[in-house]
């Protein structure tokens, strides 16, 4: 009912609804924009510059759209660059990496001998040195009564 009051109105008036350069829709430009030429392409932008240059609040929804799309739209350089499924991709990649490194790590820890500074016999004497020297007299391994295991670490 208002569309036919308004557009009635305009007919009296002598005015138009629409924009004077014939532009598709934004639906179809949305839809068709990406898969035409560059030619045409061109075109189209040619065709909505003009209607840019017109009185915004005679430019239509659609026309707005269009332009928008055409301006800010997922095409050419402003394409995502990730695709669907590239972040499962990326994850197990990181993932897979992290293993590696753990079981490299893993077999240069055990291929290396064990250092001699980590046996019993060194730790104890160690402690024996520290006891010569009076290493820590008022708390440590030196002090009267002294019952810890002083550099010992292994059993």
């Amino acid at each position: 009912m208002f569309r036919q009051i308004a557009v009635r109105s305009a007919q009296l008036s002598g005015r138009r609804l629409q924009s004077t350069v014939a532009v598709p829709a934004a639906t179809q430009v949305e839809q068709s924009f990406i898969a035409l030429p560059k030619e045409e392409q061109k075109k189209v932008l040619t065709d909505l510059s003009e209607i840019m240059k017109q009185d915004w609040t005679k430019i239509s929804m659609e026309d707005k759209r269009a332009l928008y799309f055409v301006t800010y739209g997922p095409h050419n350089s402003r394409r995502p660059h990730v695709k669907p499924g590239d972040n499962m991709k990326v994850f197990l990649g990181v993932v897979a990496t992290i293993g590696v490194a753990w079981v490299l790590s893993s077999l240069a820890r055990s291929a290396a001998p064990k250092s001699r500074t980590l046996t019993k016999e060194w730790q104890e004497d160690s402690n024996r040195i520290a006891r010569e020297k009076n290493i820590n007299p008022i708390h440590g391994i030196s002090s009267e009564g002294y019952k810890g295991k002083g550099f010992v670490q292994n059993n």
